[in-house]
């Protein structure tokens, strides 16, 4: 059996991905989900055969690991940035997953290690990759993937109202009135969208600020917004948002 190493910021994430693993016949060790972490725990055990590797972890880039451990194992890559993520990774020649992750494409990158197992960290570029992935990090999210059914239906940004978290799950809420379940927090996400366009107005939303319909005073000195198509929770800025957001709309 296939023992590997999962390294995840999203711990839903990180469980799904467990949960898909089992199914496929490989046994998953540890799950970090930092920098630190995962450095630490790198240091002090014997490495698994392979790792799934987020690159945007909590504490940075997960290539700063490879800045303090030698590491050897193969890996796969995880990532939500697929509007870069995909020329860096040919240009090295990475096998890579994109979130959310499907388990047919899972089972074939598993395979794809089986198949060449002296495949490992040594044949990686990690400086050159870092510097691609950075540069093209200016780059912002113009769409998203997500699953519908045996589906996958791409959003581009211009169809996005706003993203909202409920019962510790983030949504994307489109124009036509419907919500998609995202791999990825609040936080992360704020990171990849052009911040012109998009603001968190709380720890509960991202708004587009060209579906903003009307902006109500509310109570604590807050603001109340209304935004095309949503109906759901009231879209409060919160008081410490208030006086950035203002700044944002002129």
């Amino acid at each position: 059996m296939i023992k590997a190493l999962i390294i995840e910021d999203e711990k839903p994430s990180a469980r799904r991905l467990q949960r898909m693993l089992k199914k496929i016949g490989v046994e998953v060790i540890s799950t970090l989900h930092s920098v630190e972490e995962s450095t630490s725990w790198l240091l002090q055990h014997e490495q698994t055969e392979l790792i799934f590797l987020d690159i945007q972890l909590s504490d940075g880039l997960s290539f700063e690991i490879f800045e303090n451990v030698e590491v050897d194992s193969a890996i796969i890559f995880t990532t939500a940035y697929d509007e870069y993520a995909l020329k860096a990774f040919k240009l090295n020649s990475i096998d890579y997953l994109l979130k959310p992750i499907d388990e047919e494409e899972l089972e074939k990158a598993v395979d794809k290690y089986q198949s060449n197992r002296n495949y490992s960290r040594q044949n990686l570029d990690m400086k050159n990759l870092k510097s691609l992935l950075n540069f093209s990090a200016s780059e912002y999210k113009k769409r998203f993937t997500v699953p519908v059914g045996q589906h996958l239906r791409l959003i581009s940004v211009e169809e996005i109202s706003c993203f909202y978290s409920e019962s510790k799950t983030t949504y994307v809420h489109t124009l036509d009135g419907r919500n998609y379940p995202l791999d990825i927090s609040l936080e992360n996400l704020e990171q990849q969208l052009n911040p012109e366009k998009f603001f968190k107005i709380s720890r509960q939303a991202i708004i587009n600020v060209k579906t903003i319909e009307d902006i109500i005073a509310y109570s604590n000195s807050r603001l109340r917004l209304k935004v095309q198509s949503f109906r759901g929770f009231p879209l409060i800025v919160s008081r410490e948002k208030v006086k950035e957001f203002k700044r944002w709309l002129t």
